[in-house]
Order: C-alpha cells, then sequence, then structure tokens
C-alpha cells in the first residue's frame, strides 16, 4: 500500500507565476480588507456609538464613574484634593501654555468661548493611539484679581467602563502644565 501525498488529479494549483497580475491584486487586497476588517468595524462602532456632543458647560463626574476625572469647582473626583487649583500668572500666560498643549496633543476643539482677560472655557476631544476613542477634555481658567489663575479641569472616556487611569493622568499632565506656566 502507497500512499501519495500532493493534489488530487484535477485540481492543479496555480503558482504564483501563473497568476494573473490583475488576479494578485484582487487576492492581495482581499487579504488586506480581511486582516483590516476588525479595526474597520470597530472604528465604524465608535463613530455611531460616541458622536460628538457639545458641553457648553463644565461637565462632572457621576459618583460610580470609572472613565472620568475632575479637578476643581468644589467636585474633585478621582484626582488628590490637595492639588492647587491656581496659579501665579495671568490668564494670557495660562491660556497660551494650553493652547500649546491642545495643538501638541492634537486635540479636536468643539466648544471654545472667551471673555477677553476674564475667563476661557474650552471643550475638545482627545483621541486615544490605534483604536481612536474619543475622550472628552474640558477646561475654564479665570483670572484671579490677585493676578494669578484658576483653573478646574474635566477628563472623561465616551465609551467603556474604565479608562484604565488615562484620564486622571491627563489632567495631572494639564494640571502641571498649567500650575507651572
Amino acid at each position: 500500500m502507497s500512499i501519495e501525498i500532493g493534489v488530487p488529479e484535477g485540481c492543479p494549483l496555480e503558482s504564483e507565476e501563473d497568476l494573473e497580475p490583475t488576479s494578485k491584486i484582487k487576492r492581495n487586497a482581499l487579504i488586506v480588507f480581511a486582516l483590516l476588517s476588525p479595526l474597520l468595524l470597530v472604528q465604524a462602532w465608535i463613530f455611531g456609538a460616541a458622536p460628538d456632543v457639545p458641553f457648553a458647560t463644565m461637565p462632572s463626574c457621576e459618583s460610580n464613574s470609572q472613565n472620568c476625572a475632575h479637578l476643581g469647582g468644589g467636585d474633585t473626583f478621582r484626582m488628590d484634593t490637595a492639588l492647587n487649583l491656581t496659579n501665579d500668572v495671568e490668564l494670557n500666560t495660562s491660556l497660551a501654555a494650553l493652547t500649546n498643549w491642545v495643538v501638541e496633543n492634537d486635540l479636536r476643539i468643539l466648544v471654545e468661548e472667551s471673555v477677553e482677560g476674564e475667563e476661557y472655557y474650552i471643550h475638545a476631544v482627545a483621541i486615544t493611539p490605534f483604536w481612536r476613542f474619543p475622550d472628552d477634555v474640558v477646561v475654564q481658567l479665570r483670572q484671579l484679581s490677585n493676578g494669578g489663575t484658576e483653573f478646574e479641569l474635566h477628563s472623561q472616556s465616551r465609551l467603556g467602563q474604565s479608562d484604565i487611569g488615562v484620564n486622571p493622568d491627563r489632567l495631572l499632565e494639564l494640571h502641571s502644565l498649567l500650575e507651572g506656566a
């Protein structure tokens, strides 16, 4: 008894050289699409499940949230309450530092309001790398009578039960930037 290994008669396999160029392109396109389809499906889901909804006022975090962080305004959540919420520089200096941070981190601005020299409010969207989940970032700056700036910071993920510490870390980065402006 002998066992033959190979292609059954009538079912010849095409070698790479035997394929026409258009067949190679179609096959490669299908392979690429098959590999990218999970990412594309997730992106479509994110786009539909997390639309942009501008915040006209400073939001707050739900009491049991694990995907939100807030600092200041008497509503500190998931952040150290001992953090200083003011600095010793004019509003415009704090605003320049914040604007640079927004540009460097490629945030998309949804709402931006200001009262010249008195107050500034911004609601922007940070996009996480790879999966591209949207996180809302809200900052309010107020000029103090002593020449310093008071700030209130908020960051929250639109999707998921937990942010894996991304929002508190983002607020710590922003706090450090504004406190040292």
